[in-house]
């Protein structure tokens, strides 16, 4: 019969009622009473759950009593009794650790069993050392194995939310473009002579950067971003001054100069980051310090802002508009050039002279071929009044 008194008194049977989902079990089995009663005290300090037992349990009975169990086994004179025995415990016991005690001459007759797994472990039976050191050893990796369980588990769960943060981001960062450029046509709507600017400048504005060195996506982003918006600021002007035929009063002059300061107080309510508000506060500030508002001179000025001054005026000098004819790309590369210290910086004139005229004609018409004409939007124009 399986059975045998265990833990100070406890029997197998009841024990096991009260631990089927317990923690780490040891299982002593040997002949010896006195061999496992001492074995069983040396095993204590490593605060384990501790059973003993004269034999093995039966094949049939492994799954309930060897789940997650360290079994150390005796020899027996029988010694291919045992081992058939064994197999069909390991092939049936759930998560089973199997410590085979020897006498120092049978040691290595058990090697071929360890080599293919069918054992775990091969300890002197007179060293209690050694058993003590091999049931601590399979402890530590069996807490490592749980460990890690719950390491890649977390990993798991971790890529998963960082994955749908991926997705909603990329959401979010869809919203937020459509959402600029919408704001982009809207300003565009309300003045004729410039529509469609914003989209050519942001296009210039980024060829230029990368002439310059800039590489970085998330820069260039911005420097999009920026031109796009960097009349937003002209929300806050009435109509009677932005599309006013005549000359301006100079009381409405000062009007105009204020949007870049309401479109860069936009933009920080925004929470916008840097670059798009310099494109915004200082695309009308000029390299000797005569723009404004701030009148900022040289390199004062952030890179961003002086990259788009030149952009603004390529864009304008090659346009139509209802008081002058469009000019050309040679016009404008002459203007630009002569005005190199004064209104752009010269490194920014430099690059957009390392370009090919050509080339830049290449890059105005695949812009704006992509921009609806403005023929589209009058109905939207329409019924807005």
């Amino acid at each position: 019969m399986y059975t045998d008194k265990i833990n100070a008194g406890t029997d197998l049977n009841n024990n096991h009622q009260n631990n089927q989902n317990s923690r780490l079990k040891v299982l002593i089995t040997d002949a010896d009473q006195k061999y496992r009663q001492r074995l069983f005290d040396y095993l204590q300090s490593l605060k384990v759950e501790v059973e003993t037992s004269p034999d093995l349990p039966p094949p049939s009975q492994a799954d309930k009593w060897l789940k997650n169990t360290i079994l150390i086994v005796s020899p027996q004179p029988d010694k291919a009794d045992k081992i058939n025995q064994l197999r069909l415990l390991k092939s049936a016991g759930r998560d089973l650790t199997i410590i085979m005690l020897t006498s120092s001459l049978t040691a290595n007759h058990y090697l071929t069993y360890l080599q293919a797994g069918l054992i775990d472990y091969v300890c002197s039976r007179h060293n209690l050392a050694s058993v003590f050191s091999a049931v601590r050893a399979e402890i530590s990796r069996r807490q490592l194995k749980h460990d890690n369980e719950i390491y890649l588990k977390n990993l798991t769960r971790l890529k998963l939310e960082h994955s749908r943060h991926i997705r909603k981001r990329l959401e979010l960062e869809e919203i937020y473009d459509t959402t600029v450029e919408n704001l982009m046509t809207a300003l565009d709507l309300r003045d004729v002579e410039t529509f469609g600017h914003s989209q050519t400048v942001s296009k210039y504005c980024q060829v230029l950067a990368r002439l310059l060195g800039i590489n970085q996506a998330a820069r260039l982003d911005n420097i999009r971003k920026g031109s796009l918006l960097h009349d937003i600021g002209k929300i806050a002007i009435p109509d009677s001054i932005l599309k006013k035929p005549g000359q301006l009063t100079s009381d409405e002059w000062a009007k105009i100069k204020l949007h870049p300061t309401l479109g860069f107080g936009l933009i920080k309510e925004m929470k916008m980051l840097a670059e798009v508000g310099h494109i915004i506060l200082y695309h009308h500030e000029k390299y000797d310090g005569s723009g404004y508002p701030r009148g900022l001179k040289g390199e004062e000025i952030p890179l961003e802002s002086r990259i788009f001054a030149l952009a603004d005026t390529l864009d304008a000098i090659t346009s139509h508009r209802p008081y002058r004819a469009e000019r050309d790309f040679h016009t404008a590369r002459e203007e630009i050039i002569k005005n190199a210290g004064s209104h752009f910086d010269p490194q920014v004139v430099e690059a957009f002279c390392s370009l090919d005229i050509e080339k830049w004609e290449r890059i105005r018409y695949e812009t704006t071929r992509l921009i609806p004409s403005f023929e589209e939007y009058q109905p939207l124009l329409k019924n807005k009044n």
